[in-house]
């Protein structure tokens, strides 16, 4: 739905709906709203609540992700007890699922799966042989030093582009491999060469614990080269736009034409975007030093690892107790059925977002949720007309990109074609790479042709959200339009500080230090005044400087600058879903249900909709990963900048929650 730039009819004030009961009682005496909002309103829940042995947190979107794995499951095992025509969507559930499904089946099948791949690689004779492969490992989705991704133009968005950036690690960061002074992050180093010897092991390889050590060497020197993910986040600093005839400047004597041929691009681009140049052109320099002995020894064991989960127990669970429990402190393996469900959705998410769809999304749901979205737009576009700190020109600017404003609502409106994805019986290392061949191939044949503005980067079945500032988009899948999010039965106060926090957030996405980079046609483009900028730098700069002081596990703190895009889309969403509520009313006071004012469901409901207890293990892998802020502090954070929230809990100096007005910071 394109944005309105016209008002809208308010929404009633009058309702008849409660508050749901978790909301109205349930908060936790042992911490004052002024002091902890996220404890007092979760701390009860926190205390009662039981993380599954087989997650690493619990959490809305946990709760809710578990109920629709449920109701795959009841979709594809009906699905499996049928008889389906050859390639037909139907046969490609059964049997992929199926094929997992059959462990037995599994174990005598051993390592032969993959005895083709590793000849591949004890075939080289050459490093020049290398860059074929490489494009043999991106196309499969495998883990190598670079990785592919096709999508728009960042400076001309009615094209594709090839983009290549850096990949290649085993540990979830770089700070995993060059932090000497921290000790958990040491240990997770040597228990990853552990895992990656046993691993071998088990293979067969001799000098297994030799080979382990030259595989971690590889990976800390590419670590040391990798940007770190803050600089990641500078879409200027991503976009460099190099001529294929001018690539070898960059890596001497890589055989960047051997490669593209191999990816199946040649003839169809001139041009690709280099997302790290001095990266690439440092893996170039150790490629070259690194010996094609050890070259066999990482593209191997990127190999066995990438198919850990399709070959026999003693890989799968060694996999398991590295990654997860190592890791991120899960004891328990998911039961079979659910890593069955997970790989069918991963592999043909689409196909099963239709049955989930016309089964589970209600016609009435998408109707309340177009509502309020487009009441939160009008919300956003009053108050960057109120903006003191934003010139005129830019402010225009600003509504120009409101206005174009695409949002998306439970479904596509076209689904994905699976016709070429080829998926059998019996060998599931190889269904898990078609998957993945397919899934690129697909993306790869976008290029030189016009870019398609129906597509999804989300199933229905997505407990998610997202914006995506070159479509100029927010997209919200059915499976997040459920409650605590989002009830269609709950009252508007509820829903606001819920569902339309998660709308103003993704909105405010494309106003966030990346998004307000790209212009309303999703082109990367500088549509602010010099001074708008410098004002814009002071807000941000502040917001860094509060969420760097928040620590969820001892020793480790959020990174202000990392987390910054998210920080603002919750400073900003929570601000406009406060406006939109108080425009839904129309003037009227809002109902005082079982007590509580408008206000007060408002900021519960917000609260409650990110009650989170998660695992210290899981805590420092998001500190150092993920560019979300702790849920704690998507609460109080937001909170403490809020205004509103002072007025509404008699928030005074003093209180913990509390800032001074001089020190909150207000962007949209």
């Amino acid at each position: 739905m394109i944005a309105s730039t016209t008002g809208m009819a308010p929404a009633s004030a009058a309702t008849t709906a409660a508050a749901p009961a978790l909301i109205m009682g349930e908060v936790d005496g042992s911490a004052r709203a002024q002091d902890d909002f996220f404890w007092h309103v979760n701390g009860a829940w926190i205390k009662a609540a039981q993380i599954p042995a087989d997650r690493s947190s619990i959490n809305p979107f946990v709760e809710l992700d578990e109920g629709v794995r449920t109701r795959l499951h009841s979709l594809i095992e009906d699905i499996a007890k049928g008889k389906h025509k050859t390639g037909s969507e139907e046969q490609k559930i059964s049997d992929l699922y199926l094929s997992f499904m059959d462990t037995k089946q599994i174990e005598s099948l051993g390592l032969k799966p993959l005895n083709a791949e590793f000849a591949q690689i004890d075939a080289l004779t050459d490093k020049q042989q290398i860059p074929a492969l490489m494009a043999w490992f991106n196309l499969r989705g495998i883990n190598a030093p670079y990785a592919i991704q096709v999508h728009q133009d960042n400076k001309d968005s009615s094209k594709y582009v090839l983009d290549i950036g850096q990949s290649g690690l085993g540990l979830p960061d770089r700070d995993y491999y060059l932090k000497a002074d921290d000790a958990k992050l040491n240990d997770a180093r040597r228990k990853y060469q552990l895992h990656i010897e046993k691993m071998l092991r088990m293979a067969g390889q001799a000098h297994a614990a030799d080979s382990a050590k030259a595989i971690v060497a590889f990976e800390t020197a590419l670590a040391t080269i990798q940007w770190d993910k803050v600089a990641l986040r500078d879409p200027i600093k991503a976009y460099n736009n190099i001529a294929l005839n001018k690539l070898d400047e960059l890596t001497p004597g890589y055989d960047w034409t051997s490669y593209l041929s191999a990816l199946g691009v040649s003839g169809k681009i001139d041009r690709v975007i280099i997302g790290q140049p001095t990266y690439l052109s440092g893996l170039n320099q150790l490629l070259q030093t690194t010996p094609l002995a050890t070259l066999k020894q990482v593209l191997k064991w990127n190999l066995l690892s990438s198919a850990a989960s399709q070959l026999p127990q003693q890989f799968d669970a060694e996999h398991f107790a590295f990654y997860d429990q190592v890791l991120r402190g899960v004891p328990k393996q998911q039961v079979r059925w659910k890593r069955g469900v997970n790989l069918v959705d991963s592999g043909l998410g689409e196909s099963l977002g239709k049955e989930y769809a016309a089964r589970y999304f209600p016609a009435q749901s998408k109707t309340k949720m177009e509502q309020l979205v487009a009441n939160l737009l009008v919300t956003y576009k009053n108050s960057i007309d109120t903006l003191d700190w934003m010139s005129p020109e830019t402010k225009k600017e600003a509504q120009t990109k409101l206005a174009l404003f695409k949002s998306k609502i439970g479904y596509p409106n076209q689904w994905r074609d699976y016709s070429s994805l080829q998926i059998s019986k019996g060998n599931p290392v190889a269904n898990l790479r078609n998957i993945r061949l397919h899934a690129n191939q697909t993306e790869l044949a976008k290029l030189g042709k016009p870019v398609d503005r129906e597509t999804w980067e989300m199933t229905p079945q997505t407990v998610n959200a997202y914006y995506n500032p070159e479509m100029n988009e927010i997209v919200f899948p059915a499976a997040i339009l459920q409650a605590p999010f989002f009830d269609a039965k709950a009252d508007d106060a509820t829903n606001y500080g819920a569902i339309g926090v998660v709308i103003g957030h993704e909105i405010s996405h494309g106003f966030d230090d990346q998004g307000a980079q790209y212009d309303g046609l999703g082109n990367l483009r500088d549509w602010w005044t010099a001074d708008d900028h410098a004002k814009f730098t002071v807000k941000t700069a502040a917001l860094i400087k509060q969420y760097n002081s928040y620590s969820p596990v001892a020793g480790y703190f959020v990174n202000g600058a990392l987390t910054l895009g998210e920080n603002i889309a919750d400073n900003s969403g929570l601000a406009i879903a406060y406006k939109a509520y108080q425009l839904s009313l129309g003037g009227r006071p809002a109902p005082v249900i079982n007590g509580l004012s408008g206000d007060q469901r408002f900021f519960l409901g917000f609260a409650r909709s990110w009650q989170n207890k998660m695992r210290d293990e899981e805590s420092i892998v998001r500190t150092k990963t993920d560019p979300h802020s702790p849920p704690q502090f998507r609460i109080n954070g937001t909170l403490r900048n809020m205004t509103p929230f002072y007025r509404t809990y008699d928030v005074k100096s003093g209180d913990k929650m509390y800032l001074p007005p001089a020190e909150r910071v207000s962007i949209w």
